[in-house]
């Protein structure tokens, strides 16, 4: 339903670049200089967020906050940036980031909205590019091209700011899916894609002051940097490789022990199996198995530096676990067999790892979910559709891994093809989402069923040489976290890819 919205200043211009698009404004002059009433139809707009004083994080948790209380209702997120200061660069490093919306308010409606979170959040004037607690810019307003004494829209020097351009395109697909984008494109003469290669692009990430990252434990986390190792620790009696070896807590410690001595990164705490036809345990049974042995683990003195991931698709365990300490959510589900996982997700701020998988671990490897097309396609396809389900419900695409599922509802051809098509997935999710495409990329092979088939290893111990295979060709083929049994034997494995890769970045 149209709303009839109240704009200032006196003076002011809407202008299009396609004329045969009928504008959803129509304008009111009351007089010369008074106000002017425009007709809105909600609009799709791109706001920039900046950040330098405080705690820059939580800055942006309250600045999304608050936008939603104001009406906007957030659909994407782009990447998180770390940068240095432009123009006054004396300074602290920024956070930076974008988000896409909706919302009728109009244009100036919507900056003196923006201006008021600003100035609640504690920015005063300062100088200009100067420090501030909270930077929110309106990029993009619908399809308009908007110039007044207090707006101009799109944001002015927006094509040759590496850190404006980035959180950009992360927002945008590799597809154009509908007419906004495609008038949002041609604001740049030479389209948003063709002004960031020219700014350098991608070759510009993790160089020139401009990282991506992911917040975790009070750290911002270069995923880039080297591949990290996650090591399994399943607290089970039914675990298909080690069940009922690490029920006891101090058979557990022992194992992190061992872990964290071998060279892990990232210990991921199960406890409840998800192989292929487990008896799923009730939240209470999880939390005994799972509380006493998280809370030992902590502290422990060598665990300081390592992150802990709790794999669970209970919400309840989730929110419990974060609240002791755990520092990642791994969701086999990707918050399809919990509907409050993605709302507890969106208020605990720490990573969340979604994953691929039909059905669930009963059903998962019946004879529909297996069945693909083109498994990498669909994979990345539904992958896509998980994440975007966890930004509509506030959990912002900086802080989620990506995991294709090896194992889980898939054909042992399957895996093979996922191991050899990381990218691929990544392209057909950055067909949608560019952000979503460049989030970390989980993969767990380790002893899974199809190596057995492959090497003749009936046992889930004796697969280890084929999970340092499949490992090194995920590390080779983009992957940023590996989710292994045998801890030594692939942090060496991905120690020698790395400096492959490296060789090849040089």
């Amino acid at each position: 339903m149209n709303i009839c919205k109240r704009l200032l200043p006196s003076r002011l211009s809407y202008t299009h670049t396609l004329p045969s698009y009928k504008a959803s404004f129509s304008f009111f002059h009351s007089s010369s200089d008074t106000s002017i009433q425009v007709h809105s139809e909600e609009q799709e707009v791109v706001i920039a967020l900046g950040s330098n004083v405080g705690n820059r994080l939580n800055n942006f948790n309250e600045a999304l906050t608050q936008m939603k209380k104001s009406g906007l209702q957030i659909t994407r997120h782009a990447c998180l940036y770390e940068t240095e200061p432009a123009y006054v660069t004396n300074q602290p490093l920024f956070l930076n980031s974008a988000i896409r919306a909706t919302t009728n308010l109009g244009p100036h409606e919507l900056l003196s909205t923006l201006k008021k979170i600003e100035k609640e959040m504690g920015r005063t004037k300062g100088i200009r590019y100067g420090p501030r607690p909270i930077d929110l810019d309106i990029l993009f307003y619908g399809k308009y091209k908007i110039r007044s004494e207090t707006l101009s829209v799109p944001h002015e020097r927006i094509f040759e700011r590496p850190f404006v351009m980035a959180p950009l395109v992360d927002l945008l697909g590799s597809d154009i899916d509908h007419d906004t984008v495609s008038h949002w494109h041609s604001f740049s003469k030479k389209g948003i894609f063709k002004s960031w290669e020219e700014l350098g692009g991608e070759s510009l990430i993790g160089k020139d002051g401009l990282r991506r990252v992911l917040p975790v434990d009070n750290r911002l986390w270069d995923w880039s940097k080297k591949t990290s190792v996650m090591g399994i620790l399943n607290l089970t009696p039914d675990s298909f490789s080690d069940g009922g070896k690490f029920e006891t807590v101090a058979n557990a410690i022992s194992r992190v022990q061992t872990m964290v001595s071998e060279g892990v990164d990232i210990i991921d705490l199960g406890a409840q199996s998800t192989r292929p036809l487990a008896s799923k345990i009730s939240v209470e049974q999880e939390l005994d198995r799972l509380i006493p042995v998280l809370e030992k683990i902590l502290e422990l003195p060598e665990i300081e530096g390592k992150l802990i991931s709790v794999d669970t698709f209970y919400s309840k365990v989730a929110l419990e676990a974060v609240n002791k300490g755990a520092h990642i959510v791994n969701d086999v589900s990707s918050g399809t067999m919990d509907p409050d996982m993605l709302n507890i997700m969106s208020n605990l701020n720490v990573p969340y790892v979604a994953m691929h998988m039909r059905g669930d671990p009963q059903t998962m490897q019946n004879d529909e979910n297996v069945k693909y097309n083109d498994v990498c396609k669909e994979v990345g396809e539904e992958l896509y559709e998980r994440v975007t389900s966890a930004e509509l419900h506030g959990v912002p695409a900086w802080r989620v891994i990506i995991d294709p599922g090896i194992g889980f509802s898939k054909s042992s051809e399957g895996n093979l093809e996922i191991l050899m098509g990381l990218k691929r997935i990544r392209g057909e999710i950055g067909r949608k989402s560019l952000g979503v495409s460049r989030a970390p990329l989980l993969i767990g092979p380790s002893r899974k069923r199809f190596l057995g088939e492959i090497c003749g290893r009936g046992k889930a111990v004796e697969r280890d040489a084929g999970t340092v295979a499949a490992v090194s060709c995920g590390v080779l083929g983009g992957a940023n976290i590996v989710r292994v049994h045998n801890v030594g034997d692939n942090v060496d494995a991905v120690k020698v890819c790395d400096s492959m890769l490296d060789l090849v970045r040089d």
